[in-house]
């Protein structure tokens, strides 16, 4: 089933079950494919049929008007359009068919409208939402400061709430949760009938307040259910350290804040420009892509570092510049797959400028802008309208970044200090910048 007919069939049926603690309910959820030969079976009551005659017929008489003014041109309607949308009305004539002659009871439009509406969105990206009226009341009025939160950024994949990356010394941290752990539910809410943004607000709170998560982790068979207590953690100093008789400056930086790329200015200028540097970005989660911009800027001193560009959204062309730039030393990054959103942008402009290595893993793919869309119900859309391009073209959030050179993890360091762990990633990038001169 090709992606536009299978968002119009969720689009019809898609329902989700139980009850959201943020205020919506769904009455049933249907699942299906619709392969021609397929067979659904279902009933419908009087009322719904009236309900869907109406609609199919609005629908394809719309539909015949569009045909009849882009023939003539008065609206341009290309030929491939108008054999791609008959096609979907094709399908979409079947099934109100079987669902207007068979369905058994007299569903709540509301609900069905509501689970559609989340379908919709969500299969278009882990990050646009459908808020209904109440969920879009907590979001716009949750406070800005003094939230608590787990220690965790989550995304989705696979349709489940997966964790990026988590905080150091957090309360996740310490129930040993780590990146690619997925959240297969909260309370009793299965993340997977959850949009993103839900999720997040269902994580945070007041100080001291405690949230249950069900947590599937890599090669164990069954999902461990941990409660967390909500802090305010404090992001980590920016960490530093000497190698190779103080020719190489590792930092590693966390969240790409502007105090915090500030900071990583004043170490580069203090250890001059003949200082090798090692940037590591692994799990760095948080900051905002200006900032992951600026920090690329002070290895690349020319030439295009990202891009962003949507279909209704200005394309916006993101350029080095001289002024800001700051060594051309020899330069390594260190990626993984908590590298997250501004981090990313860092990595690609600098491995698209062939500035360094980039070393490790897959980062995860997010880089993306978010428009609020409130609706006359109250409710809301949270609708991605641009994404950011590499200066190579490729969309950071289809195809994330792939370093130059790939280093899996050396081992299951879970339980181990910190002191004790192997790192094959670190060590291999220090060998490429060893083996370069200044």
């Amino acid at each position: 089933m090709d992606f536009s007919r299978f968002l119009l069939f969720r689009l019809l049926l898609n329902c989700k079950p139980a009850a959201n603690p943020l205020g919506y309910d769904c009455v049933y959820k249907v699942k299906a494919l619709f392969p021609p030969g397929a067979a659904l079976v279902v009933c419908v009551s009087r009322f719904f049929q009236r309900f869907v005659f109406v609609l199919s017929a609005a629908i394809f008489a719309a539909l015949g008007l569009g045909f009849f003014l882009g023939e003539f041109g008065f609206f341009g309607v290309h030929a491939g359009q108008e054999d791609g949308a008959y096609r979907q009305m094709s399908v979409y004539r079947q099934v109100l068919s079987k669902v207007q002659t068979e369905y058994v009871t007299e569903p709540n439009i509301g609900d069905v409208t509501t689970g559609a509406l989340h379908g919709l969105l969500e299969s278009l990206d882990a990050d646009s939402s459908y808020l209904t009226p109440t969920e879009y009341k907590i979001y716009k009025d949750r406070p800005s400061t003094g939230v608590a939160q787990v220690g965790i950024t989550v995304s989705k994949r696979f349709g489940y709430a997966t964790i990026v990356s988590v905080l150091p010394g957090s309360p996740a941290d310490k129930e040993h949760l780590s990146d690619g752990d997925v959240i297969e539910s909260i309370g009793e809410q299965s993340t997977r009938e959850l949009s993103l943004a839900v999720i997040r607000l269902l994580l945070e709170g007041k100080p001291g307040t405690t949230v249950t998560v069900s947590v599937v982790r890599p090669r164990k068979a069954d999902p461990d259910k941990l409660t967390l207590t909500r802090a305010i953690s404090a992001q980590p100093s920016l960490a530093e350290q000497q190698y190779e008789n103080s020719t190489i400056l590792y930092l590693k930086p966390g969240a790409l804040t502007l105090a915090r790329v500030d900071e990583i200015a004043a170490k580069i200028k203090s250890a001059g420009k003949s200082r090798k540097v090692l940037l590591d970005l692994r799990d760095s989660a948080g900051g905002d892509e200006e900032q992951g911009l600026r920090l690329a800027n002070f290895f690349v001193k020319q030439g295009t570092l990202a891009a962003l560009e949507g279909q209704k959204f200005p394309r916006q062309t993101f350029a080095a510049d001289a002024t800001k730039f700051l060594t051309d030393a020899p330069l390594a990054v260190l990626i993984n797959r908590g590298t997250y959103g501004p981090a990313e942008l860092t990595a690609a402009a600098i491995e698209d400028a062939k500035r360094g290595d980039v070393v490790g893993e897959r980062s995860f793919g997010e880089g993306s802008v978010q428009k609020t869309m409130e609706l006359p119900d109250g409710a809301a859309l949270l609708l991605t309208v641009a994404k950011y391009q590499t200066p190579g073209g490729k969309k950071i959030q289809d195809e994330a970044v792939v370093p130059t050179v790939v280093v899996g993890p050396a081992i299951d360091e879970e339980d181990e200090a910190p002191a004790a762990k192997n790192d094959e990633t670190l060590n291999k990038a220090l060998d490429l910048l060893k083996a370069k001169n200044s």
